[in-house]
């Protein structure tokens, strides 16, 4: 009877058998594909009509230098503002007030729903709607000496990213628990107090991921304001080579700077978001 049951238990003989690790094929011919296609990159950019000494000789050259200062300080601005209207939208959309939350939709939906250079472009030519801002009677001032380049590409950019950084701050008040809302009522905290000690600084978390990505697409962004001549990286640029014709080399310029900003701020936004997300265990 033992006999019987080691004969049909037994395991079977594998000792012949041998251990193929998986080949992968897939994988191997996308990689050997990836490395074809730079090579053919590599080998265009290496003989196509590009005078790289150019390109070394313009990347520090002053007009680009001034285009780069420009904006980098049209990115702060324009984000300041735009996280400033996104805080308040954001609250408006919230409120139980229903004319404050109608205007924070009818802000949202009007400037989300129209193109950036559009915006830009009304914002320029403001004049021809409102010659003279200002009380009148009181205090007037021509709309064209006002509404600058500079200006124009602020209020146009800022105003534009408010409306899609009130979503972003709507998204990380909404990832609080009702809990710490109601806490704070109950030991009589107004509701804007409530927003600045506890709502906000547990949102964060929450919106710093977007809003870093929003930061580095307004770097980006800036360059659009050169069709209302705001002197940033790419509008000097074309400047230069308007004159010398080397297209190319001044494109390549622009974007070896546009590749550096982004590149610092990269890192940066990682620290952010590992700094708020210590509390959730993020970022270890």
């Amino acid at each position: 009877m033992s006999q019987a049951v080691s004969r049909t238990g037994a395991l079977p003989d594998i000792s012949a058998y041998k251990l193929v690790p998986d080949r992968h094929y897939g994988r191997w011919l996308a990689a050997i594909a990836i490395v074809v296609v730079l090579l053919i990159l590599g080998r265009a950019f290496a003989r196509g009509q590009i005078e790289w000494q150019y390109v070394g000789t313009f990347l520090t050259a002053r007009a680009i230098l001034d285009g780069l200062v420009n904006t980098i300080l049209m990115t702060i601005g324009a984000m300041s503002l735009g996280i400033i209207l996104g805080v308040v939208v954001a609250v408006m959309r919230m409120s139980p007030n229903p004319v404050l939350k109608g205007v924070a939709l009818g802000y949202a939906w009007l400037f989300r729903g129209t193109p950036v250079i559009l915006q830009l472009l009304l914002w320029f030519n403001l004049a021809l709607i409102f010659p003279h801002l200002g009380i009148p009677g009181v205090w007037s001032v021509r709309t064209v000496d006002v509404m600058t380049p500079a200006v124009a590409a602020l209020l146009g950019l800022g105003i534009n990213q408010g409306a899609y950084t009130s979503e972003v701050m709507r998204a990380g008040m909404l990832s609080v628990d009702t809990g710490q809302y109601e806490a704070a009522k109950a030991i009589g905290m107004t509701r804007l107090k409530s927003l600045r000690r506890i709502v906000f600084p547990q949102a964060m978390r929450v919106i710093i991921p977007p809003l870093g990505n929003e930061f580095i697409g307004m770097v980006k962004l800036t360059s659009l304001a050169s069709v209302i001549q705001f002197s940033e990286i790419l509008h000097n640029a074309q400047n230069i080579y308007y004159a010398n014709s080397r297209v190319i080399e001044l494109l390549l310029v622009a974007a070896v700077w546009y590749l550096a900003i982004v590149s610092i701020l990269t890192p940066l936004q990682m620290l952010l978001e590992r700094h708020f997300g210590r509390g959730a265990g993020v970022g270890r």
